[in-house]
């Protein structure tokens, strides 16, 4: 379909629904990304008064350690912003409610799930006018993101392989196997993306790269079909410990975790860790051993894999 010079109608209204993320997995640093079932979800609709608002309830909210903005700036509004342009059609004046629940600076995606919120809120806004595609918005998710690890999953949901081209962004979305239990273990203490990326060196060892691309692999097979395998294939050479001394809470505990046999990872950047159980009765052993871990308090979300990627879960088109 073409934009022309077609306007968004006010009154439009669309409620959008974005899994959490976990990227790297262990060995498929900036590569892989699994969606889990804990979500975000955002109401946006559009007004005859220009500009955008945003109320914030739970993470980021005004009254939390770190608000997030709440007006044009606001990461969500850049996103919408941004698939708009692309569309060459106006935005309208847009009232934005965002109810978060994925922790923030946790490493579990919650930029990649605002930036992703935004653009397919905007899609739903001009249904009928201009049509993304799958491609479309993977690559204007990227532009914003900087790379897709986070962003696929959190698109499509399952387990995501991405890469880069030289047209763009890719990815090949994948089913888990069933018996895949995630765990994940949130601290209350923060760790900036950025910060994490720049702990890591230029260059690996030649031995250390060919570790990962073996495990990176076996991953695939494991989450896939051999839940078994997860510990072996969970291993990494290229950027845990690296990063390791900036959060040593979560290395200390990921080591505890994979002494007794739990394939622990650090998810994404930090600080949360993932353990991908074989089953969730080795999922619960799992968190009771964290249970008894009194040196930093960890909150244990046991979560499904989220296969549905964002959705919207309610419009109101005119």
């Amino acid at each position: 379909m073409s934009s022309g010079s077609m306007q968004v109608p006010v009154g439009r209204a669309v409620t959008v629904r974005v899994p959490a993320t976990s990227a790297n997995l262990g060995p498929g640093f900036d590569t892989l990304g699994l969606a889990l079932g804990f979500y975000d979800q955002l109401e946006v609709s559009t007004r005859s008064e220009p500009g955008a608002t945003v109320e914030v309830i739970g993470e980021g909210a005004p009254d939390s350690a770190a608000p997030v903005s709440t007006d044009a700036s606001n990461l969500v509004v850049q996103s919408i912003a941004h698939a708009f342009a692309h569309a060459g059609v106006t935005m309208p004046g847009l009232s934005l409610r965002a109810h978060n629940q994925i922790p923030h600076s946790r490493g579990m995606g919650s930029s990649s799930a605002a930036i992703v919120s935004g653009l397919v809120a905007a899609q739903g806004l001009l249904e009928g006018i201009f049509a993304f595609d799958s491609d479309t918005l993977l690559r204007l998710a990227t532009d914003l993101e900087g790379h897709p690890d986070n962003v696929a999953p959190a698109l499509f949901g399952g387990l995501t392989i991405a890469w880069t081209t030289e047209d763009g962004p890719r990815c090949k979305r994948l089913l888990v196997h069933r018996g895949v239990s995630p765990l994940v273990l949130v601290p209350s203490f923060t760790m900036s993306t950025k910060h994490a990326r720049s702990l890591q060196p230029e260059s690996v060892p030649h031995e250390d790269a060919i570790f990962n691309v073996s495990r990176s692999s076996l991953l695939v097979a494991a989450l896939t079909q051999s839940p078994e395998l997860l510990f072996e294939a969970t291993e990494d050479k290229l950027h845990q410990d690296y990063r390791a001394e900036a959060m040593p809470q979560t290395s200390a505990l990921v080591k505890v975790l994979r002494e007794n046999g739990f394939a622990a990872v650090v998810s994404g950047a930090g600080p949360s860790i993932l353990v991908l159980c074989s089953d969730p009765a080795q999922r619960v052993r799992a968190a009771q051993l964290v249970s008894k871990f009194e040196e930093t308090p960890w909150r244990a979300l046991m979560l499904a894999v989220d296969f549905a990627g964002a959705t919207v879960t309610s419009s109101h088109i005119q």
